[in-house]
């Protein structure tokens, strides 16, 4: 791989034991030497040493916001930045080279086949993912950069192990590459301060570092921008730390001040109510904001988990985004978005065709249809699909909407004006009422829960299972809804009172149901949705867990 700094070599610092370091713990693997190179190493242990102190009190600040609300104190719009809100002058910088137009967008990971899919989608942006789409196994991790390395100076393919041939075409989408959030690790690249106090890397610091390190220059020179999607940010004091890595990083790689864009995804409860100020602290390298639907249907689960029966939700597939605190959510979104000059991108419908089955790819193409209906009617500029068949469904939606235009940031949605109450109003989904949770939704939950976990044991992010896209973000919905209606009592419509021995009891009827292979990671899969679906204390994302037990591989680099 080239890389950035290999024309611009930096003088070798003397050893010094009080240096921060970055160490290599995970095993070799083919693109390890091409990737963490000295360079991207040096890179990483900088973005460490000015920032990794700061993430960690911001997520001491998360646990203790996230208890309170859980113990009864509503989230509100933020007294102390009201004068942001209340400023009408200020706005993002908006799109970069290459952004403008983002009618459609197609999400998934960075594996090598998937890669040149997304590249050949027909879509106007790719969302090349290594967060809720990527199980983040170590070859995963450092793999998908070198795919996208390959992808954006245009020598990538693949031949399956089939001899089927994967070519790029001469048409490809932009690239927005989504890191990890802020609350994962990176436990292959152990990370020493200079007390010498030891700990595991950020997952969001190497896997942006990595891709800025390696493209910035080269996505600017080829016309385009270094772009990220920004994920599971809960306030605006995270969107900050995120503003001043860019500003170290456009400094240490000679870029010009703005170069690095980003959207936000919107996905939290809290980050709702900072929207103005999570845009305003990012303003100079601010694109958008999207509307994160499944993780922010978790996030409500999450906190709300302990609030009472009336904070429940309905079976999982009853949570639609036409229920109130859904609706006022994306309502809001784009109203913020458009008075700020920022672009406002929707979310992915799940449903996906199958091409065996013409009546599922029916019933998806007319719901993906109606769903980016909706999203044009509020004024998205852009959405999301998760599927090659699905883009010309949601282009023509878009194209229908915008005609000439690249967006319809020119609909300022004066009209909305969206209170704290309406966010809040969770129990307008009905899911504290008879009837609402059903024994068929529990199954479901269960089904989809240990499926998912078990292909993502075995490497794969994104599945496709009852013709949905899962991905960590739905799976979340499904465990932590279990957890919550055990807490609560739930009786569902036929009458059965939802306990853990209940719950226990479905898990071994749908693992006695699922077809097995000597290579399969049931067993695995099954602890696993046990332990965060039915753990006393709420684990706050079950991929912690499911990583630090079941992907860390050890290694003897260093």
């Amino acid at each position: 791989m080239t890389t950035i700094a290999s024309s611009r070599p930096r003088p070798e610092p003397l050893p010094d034991p009080r240096r921060p370091s970055l160490t290599i713990t995970g095993p070799r693997t083919d693109t390890l030497d091409h990737v963490l190179t000295d360079e991207a190493m040096t890179f990483l242990t900088e973005l460490h040493t000015r920032f990794s102190g700061r993430r960690h009190d911001l997520l001491l600040a998360r646990q203790h916001r996230r208890d309170r609300i859980s113990n009864g104190a509503d989230p509100d719009f933020l007294p102390l930045t009201a004068h942001i809100r209340a400023d009408t002058s200020w706005r993002v910088a908006g799109p970069g080279p290459g952004l403008e137009d983002r009618r459609v967008e197609i999400t998934g990971p960075t594996d090598r086949k998937m890669t040149v899919n997304a590249l050949n989608s027909g879509a106007k942006v790719w969302l090349a993912d290594h967060e809720d789409a990527m199980s983040p196994t170590w070859e995963n991790v450092l793999g998908g950069q070198q795919n996208l390395h390959d992808a954006i100076r245009g020598t990538i393919d693949f031949t399956s192990p089939e001899g089927k041939e994967y070519r790029v075409g001469s048409q490809t989408p932009t690239i927005v590459f989504r890191p990890r959030g802020w609350h994962l690790t990176e436990k292959h690249l152990q990370f020493t301060d200079r007390a010498g106090q030891q700990c595991a890397s950020s997952a969001s610091l190497v896997d942006a570092g990595l891709y800025l390190f390696h493209n910035a220059v080269e996505l600017v020179e080829r016309g385009s921008g270094p772009y990220l999607y920004l994920p599971k940010l809960e306030g605006h004091l995270e969107a900050r730390l995120w503003d001043e890595v860019f500003r170290f990083t456009e400094t240490y790689l000679g870029l010009r001040y703005g170069t690095i864009r980003a959207t936000v995804l919107i996905e939290t409860i809290t980050a709702a109510f900072e929207m103005d100020e999570i845009l305003y602290e990012l303003r100079d390298h601010c694109a958008g904001l999207n509307a994160g639907r499944w993780d922010y249907i978790f996030s409500v689960i999450k906190n709300f988990r302990n609030r009472g029966p009336r904070w429940v939700l309905p079976d999982r597939a009853d949570v639609k985004m036409t229920v109130p605190f859904m609706q006022a959510y994306t309502e809001l979104l784009v109203a913020t978005c458009h008075r700020r000059g920022a672009q406002a991108i929707g979310g992915m419908s799940a449903f996906i065709p199958n091409r065996r089955r013409p009546e599922v790819t029916e019933r998806a193409l007319a719901q993906v249809t109606a769903d980016k209906q909706r999203e044009v009617g509020q004024g998205f500029d852009g959405t999301w699909v998760a599927h090659p068949d699905l883009v010309p469904v949601a282009r023509a939606v878009f194209d229908e909407a915008l005609g000439e235009r690249t967006d319809q940031r020119h609909r300022l949605r004066e009209d909305v004006q969206v209170t704290a109450a309406q966010l809040l109003d969770i129990p307008s989904a009905g899911g504290g009422e008879p009837g609402a949770v059903t024994d068929a939704g529990v199954r479901a939950n269960i089904s989809v829960g240990v499926r998912y976990l078990e292909a993502w044991l075995r490497g794969s992010g994104a599945v496709a299972l009852d013709d949905l896209m899962e991905d960590a973000a739905t799976a979340e919905i499904s465990r932590s809804q279990i957890w919550q209606w055990v807490a609560q009592g739930t009786v569902t419509a036929e009458g059965t009172r939802l306990t853990r021995a209940r719950i226990l009891q479905v898990l071994d009827e749908v693992v006695a149901g699922l077809p097995r292979d000597p290579q399969d990671r049931v067993e695995d899969a099954v602890d696993l949705f046990t332990q965060v679906a039915l753990a006393d204390q709420f684990p706050t994302f079950l991929t912690v867990p499911a990583y630090t037990q079941y992907l860390v591989e050890r290694g003897d680099e260093g």
